[in-house]
């Protein structure tokens, strides 16, 4: 029945014929009485009202040839079902995420928090980190689904993704240090999309105030940034990072993602320097992200003009600014003391 449910809370109308109900409780060699059994027993819960003026069947049991939906109720049933379930799972389960969202989401993973709680109540939350495949196949016997089948964002609806004490499986940071600035209290990391710069700033890296200089290799930092705290457990430092990419589409949904992930600022006296050059003409088929856009312009106001010139077809590579270029800027901006916006 909560399949049914699901679509008739999704119902594009408030009214809906039987022919249409039995479309929807369609089930092989069903009988005409197991469909009115199953339409009046949603009238006797007044998820469905019938309109009398549309007429009754003939049969027995007879029911309507059409009725009105009440969306309400559905919802009133649902969250009596949240209710329920809230008071049988492990107390460390937390269904509140799904009072905000529709009931086809609570059924999709219904099946899967319900061996999640057997788990947890078998063995309580987990005291050792393991990584994600392994912790995958101890809660629901698959060690695909925390990665690439929907685990974390399900675990991070229920609030145990943080507790469940699990090891991200991605490629790992590539990343220098300076042993100069690792034991500080205020700690500042930059993130470059490509190789050259990386190789460019990597001399000049113990003459800044940063404790680490971090190859993103592209897009590959957008997950490599969850193994940061493994690579650099420097835990009671506050951490600043900021991303220096392209001044392409690419360089900036990549930046966008990994802020998504981490707050992590743009590396403003870099991304000036670019902007002060004459750009270069190509890439005019990447994809089109304006909120990453929009999002880079909010911490960056003085590139407002960027989408103008992406659309132009236009960008700044990295390499557009030579290696002595690069170094002055990170060596002499005050980064500490500014934040990196000058």
């Amino acid at each position: 029945m909560e399949d049914q449910l699901n679509v008739l809370a999704r119902w594009s109308k408030v009214m809906i014929s039987l022919e249409e109900l039995s479309v929807i409780f369609y089930k092989k060699d069903q009988t005409y009485e197991e469909l009115a059994a199953k339409v009046l027993e949603l009238e006797n819960a007044q998820i469905l009202q019938a309109v009398k003026a549309a007429g009754q069947t003939m049969r027995t049991p007879s029911i309507a040839h059409r009725y009105r939906i009440d969306k309400s109720k559905i919802q009133d049933d649902f969250y009596g079902q949240l209710h329920r379930y809230n008071e049988q799972f492990h107390p460390a389960i937390r269904l509140d995420r799904y009072y905000s969202l529709t009931t086809d989401i609570f059924s999709g993973d219904l099946s899967f928090i319900k061996q999640i709680h057997t788990y947890l109540t078998s063995y309580g939350l987990p005291k050792e980190a393991v990584p994600a495949p392994e912790r995958s196949a101890e809660l629901v016997g698959d060690e695909k689904w925390i990665d690439e089948s929907g685990g974390r964002a399900l675990l991070e609806r229920i609030a145990l993704w943080d507790l469940m004490n699990i090891i991200p499986v991605s490629d790992p940071l590539m990343l220098a240090f300076n042993v100069q600035s690792v034991h500080n209290d205020d700690q500042y990391h930059l993130i470059v999309e490509n190789k050259t710069t990386y190789q460019a700033l990597l001399p000049v890296l113990r003459e800044t105030v940063f404790s680490t200089l971090i190859y993103g290799c592209g897009n590959k930092i957008v997950k490599s940034i969850e193994q940061f705290d493994w690579q650099y457990p420097i835990g009671l430092a506050n951490h600043t990072f900021y991303y220096f990419g392209d001044v392409d589409r690419s360089g900036l949904t990549i930046w966008h993602l990994l802020n998504g992930k981490r707050t992590v600022l743009p590396a403003v006296p870099f991304y000036e320097a670019c902007l002060s050059q004459a750009p270069f003409k190509g890439k005019t088929n990447q994809r089109r992200d304006l909120e990453a856009v929009q999002s880079f312009v909010a911490e960056m106001p003085s590139a407002k003009s960027i989408e103008t010139l992406l659309d132009g077809g236009f960008y700044y590579p990295q390499e557009i600014l030579k290696s002595a270029e690069l170094g002055k800027i990170w060596r002499d901006w005050s980064w500490n003391l500014t934040n990196g916006k000058g």
